[in-house]
């Protein structure tokens, strides 16, 4: 199947290209955790595509040595280098035409990195739309979404899920025709109205660097006690939440949104090293969205990434009463009151 990926139309070289993209983060509703092979994800996962907070990545293209350089906002990032490394030596079997380029890079996001907001997805998945553009102007071919989805997930597992649609599904799925773990799938279809103007308020409960980064916690499920209940977990879930977005479901699609985060968060807690993410922060906004929800009845429910911070997800039609419950209860839980307030959005787009 990954053969299919291997680029077999004719490239004419240039002598440069430019092109500038940018990609949204994304949430997962039904939790990706856990690895196999080269950035194959354990079980299958959903997510909605997020729209404010995006990467925005400019990548100019020379003719000549094989090679790059990343800056952010201008200012070189050595420390990006390596990740940047490994994923065009993932990438270069399938586009073989990159060894010919010396790549200058770029980006900048709008919002705090390595918080627990999926920045290396949305900044692998900027990058790819960027390798994907200059490959359809060699070609003289039109932009694959798949083999963009497919490239970008040899950089990041989640920035397959960044690029096409308001809602992308990730990994084999027993009751999913057409699902893959080679790339994400356009499942925007899914959407009842109650769902397609969603909101995500981002309570930024700590800014800093995660203490154990995801790939060191997805590598723990491998002799993890509870992994193999966990994927079967995934996968009936993933098929009980589908059904709740198609239906307009917000009681299912909360249960099973609120469980999958703490799930994720207890994988984390019962793995061997064990370590926990959430702040005491954190547990005070789901009290919060708790005590709210019971009391007014807004379909209002939380889900975390791997991190301290909480997303929120409601219906727009709610955004005022949550504005409230945000601003006189809230943003004392967050650090410096801050938070970011985003929305479903559609995926990645030229600049």
């Amino acid at each position: 199947m990954e053969e299919n990926f291997k680029l077999t139309d004719q490239v004419e070289l240039k002598e440069s290209l430019t092109t500038k993209w940018q990609a949204p983060s994304n949430i997962a509703l039904v939790k990706y955790w856990g690895k196999h092979g080269v950035q194959l994800p354990a079980n299958p996962s959903i997510s909605f595509t997020l729209d404010a907070c995006r990467t925005i990545t400019s990548v100019k293209a020379s003719k000549g040595t094989h090679g790059f350089s990343i800056s952010y906002d201008g200012v070189e990032k050595p420390e990006f280098a390596p990740k940047i490394k490994a994923y065009f030596e993932r990438i270069s079997s399938y586009c073989p035409w990159i060894t010919s380029y010396h790549f200058e890079i770029d980006t900048h996001n709008t919002f705090p990195h390595s918080s627990g907001i999926a920045s290396s997805a949305s900044s692998m998945a900027a990058l790819s739309a960027c390798v994907m553009d200059f490959e359809s102007e060699l070609t003289g071919t039109s932009l694959d979404y798949h083999k963009m989805s497919f490239l970008s997930r040899l950089g990041s597992g989640s920035a397959c899920r960044s690029l096409k649609g308001a809602a992308v599904l990730w990994g084999e799925h027993v009751d999913t025709d057409g699902s893959s773990n080679l790339y994400g799938i356009d499942k925007s279809d899914l959407l009842h109205p109650v769902f397609q103007d969603f909101q995500d308020t981002i309570l930024l409960v700590d800014k800093g660097e995660k203490v154990v980064s995801s790939t060191v916690g997805h590598d723990l499920m491998n002799d993890h006690a509870y992994a193999s209940a966990r994927f079967e977990q995934a996968q009936s879930n993933l098929t009980i939440l589908k059904k709740a977005l198609k239906d307009g479901d917000l009681d299912t699609f909360i249960k099973i949104t609120e469980s999958e985060a703490l799930t994720l968060h207890a994988m984390m807690m019962t793995s061997h090293p064990y370590f926990i993410l959430m702040k005491p922060n954190t547990l005070s906004i789901i009290e919060e969205i708790w005590a709210f929800r019971k009391e007014t009845q807004i379909p209002v429910c939380f889900t975390l990434d791997a991190g301290a911070n909480v997303h929120m997800l409601y219906p727009s039609e709610h955004k005022t009463a949550v504005d409230g419950l945000i601003n006189n209860k809230l943003t004392k839980y967050c650090q410096n009151s801050h938070y970011i307030c985003d929305q479903i959005g559609t995926g990645a787009k030229k600049c």
